[in-house]
């Protein structure tokens, strides 16, 4: 369909980012250093964008364009919402025993899963209690705590969020271990995310 929509120019752009955050439907990206529209279906034409940018780049056209999907940009928005689900959230500082574990699905993440893949509360947190922590920044063996929790608790399923870098397979390491120390046949499968946010693989 013909609409109006947001053009970039990107020789203007300095890739300042001001345009994505002031975007409320997410249309908007910073992709090597200049803003793309990313999602067309995602750009209401009404152009919240325009007035942040400070150097003129965008502005209005009329050309075929997919139609705005306002489910869509409903969905995606909403799953901008924190999905933890507990607190404390680090395994130093997570209780051995509390009600929230019973009956639940725990992720264990490498805390720079976090930062590097965007989309982590809605694709690995939402349902589930949510443990972090980096056994090399904390220098301390996770296993003897979470063989505890495991121990003492109904957990369902665990889930081992790292990043594909060495210094993650202390995470992993010390969750399997304590999955064997608890004496509990647990399902668990660890997914690896790459240092570029991208979901390598997953193993059960």
């Amino acid at each position: 369909m013909v609409r109006k929509i947001i053009k970039i120019d990107e020789e203007k752009c300095n890739g300042c980012g001001a345009c994505a955050a002031a975007c409320h439907e997410g249309a908007l990206e910073i992709v090597d250093g200049k803003a793309k529209l990313t999602r067309e279906d995602y750009c209401d034409g009404l152009g919240d964008c325009l007035p942040n940018c400070p150097t003129g780049a965008i502005t209005f056209e009329e050309r075929e364009a997919a139609a705005y999907n306002a489910a869509a940009v409903t969905a995606a928005t909403t799953s901008k919402t924190s999905r933890l689900s507990q607190w404390p959230c680090q395994i130093k500082l997570a209780p051995i025993t509390a009600p929230y574990f019973n009956g639940k699905d725990l992720l264990a993440a490498a805390d720079c899963t976090a930062f590097a893949y965007a989309n982590i509360h809605h694709d690995f947190m939402e349902n589930k209690v949510t443990l972090i922590g980096c056994p090399k920044l904390d220098a301390v063996d996770y296993s003897l705590k979470l063989t505890d929790i495991l121990a003492n608790n109904e957990i369902k399923s665990v889930t081992i969020l790292r990043m594909e870098v060495p210094c993650c397979g202390g995470l992993e390491a010390a969750v399997k271990k304590a999955l064997q120390n608890s004496q509990k046949n647990i399902p668990c499968q660890t997914v690896t995310i790459s240092i570029h946010g991208e979901i390598l693989q997953k193993q059960e």
